[in-house]
């Protein structure tokens, strides 16, 4: 049997700049001294003329890429999830978001699956930040096909959009010929009625990896990608919520403000349902290879299996 096929989001966000970046002229890239990093260096080495290097200062590269939009390119502002949503939160809010600019912010590198470079570096909080932010639009892709996607939706989206991407490879799920990205629209990737199983990014492919594990003890769990996050698919969610009367979020990021917040959202409003969140809970992270934390903080397959057990 032929191995998965992995592939780290980074890679996709970088060969996606290139493919769009070919089409499009007014494409144009910010990063602020990580290219080789975060793969905006494949854009740069095609179109060096189009990538600019702000050096470390990610508020200075906003307010570039602001201004840069105003001009009518549109800018890709790329650096760590960490840079990005954290250290630049302010310009982000002030120069893009309020005014509604059309500036897209790759964010690589998000997530424990970071790895080695330890706690200062493993932004669990991005996704709350950014949900916060009028006018922003929230991505978390699952794999390459789905980054690729995603990056070709923000570039036709108009206005802000917070796209974020892993530094970790993995599984390729979602190269089926009826695969369609829809910005805002959730997809179902397996039919369950005892439990949803609700993940986004790297976690999609653990979700479904526990519902196999949970079939074999006959529990039949719906899995749902949320790859859009704001603004998010509500419908899916509540049809879930009526069906099958019993949700688990799972995310790699902090279960405060995050993909179990924006569900827990919507649940409370249009469908009560019992949630239980399955993320980072209220902790930092720690330095280790990345498979090794995501097991240690029950965030793969069996990890999820186990926890989903155990509530039930």
């Amino acid at each position: 049997m032929s191995e998965v096929k992995k592939i780290a989001t980074r890679e996709s966000y970088g060969n996606a700049l290139v493919e769009i970046g070919r089409e499009h002229d007014d494409l144009v890239v910010l990063d602020a001294d990580l290219a080789a990093a975060t793969k905006t260096g494949i854009f740069k080495k095609e179109f060096p003329d189009r990538h600019i290097d702000c050096g470390i200062a990610e508020c200075d590269m906003m307010g570039i890429a602001a201004g840069l939009s105003i001009t009518g390119k549109v800018p890709f502002a790329s650096s760590f999830a960490m840079f990005a949503a954290g250290r630049a939160f302010e310009q982000v809010r002030n120069s893009i978001g309020y005014p509604k600019l059309n500036v897209k912010i790759g964010a690589t590198h998000a997530g424990i699956s970071v790895g080695e470079d330890g706690a200062t570096h493993q932004c669990n909080e991005d996704i709350a930040l950014m949900r916060t932010i009028p006018n922003m639009v929230v991505i978390n892709p699952s794999d390459d096909v789905e980054a690729k996607a995603a990056v070709r939706a923000a570039y036709e989206h108009k206005g802000p959009v917070y796209l974020r991407f892993g530094r970790l490879a993995v599984p390729v799920i979602n190269d089926t010929p009826e695969y369609k990205f829809e910005l805002g629209k959730g997809v179902t990737l397996k039919e369950g009625n005892d439990i949803t199983i609700v993940a986004t990014g790297l976690e999609v492919s653990f979700a479904l990896e526990a519902a196999k594990l949970l079939e074999a003890d006959g529990i039949n769990a719906r899995v749902i990608n949320i790859h859009t996050i704001k603004p998010i698919d509500e419908d899916i969610i509540v049809k879930a919520a009526k069906e099958t009367k019993k949700i688990f979020t799972v995310e790699e990021h902090s279960i405060i403000g995050g993909l179990g917040s924006a569900v827990c959202d919507v649940v409370c409003e249009k469908a009560p349902t019992p949630v239980y969140k399955i993320g980072m809970r209220d902790r930092f992270g720690e330095s280790g290879p990345a498979v090794e934390l995501l097991h240690k903080y029950k965030l793969d397959g069996q990890g999820i299996y186990e926890q989903i057990k155990e509530q039930m």
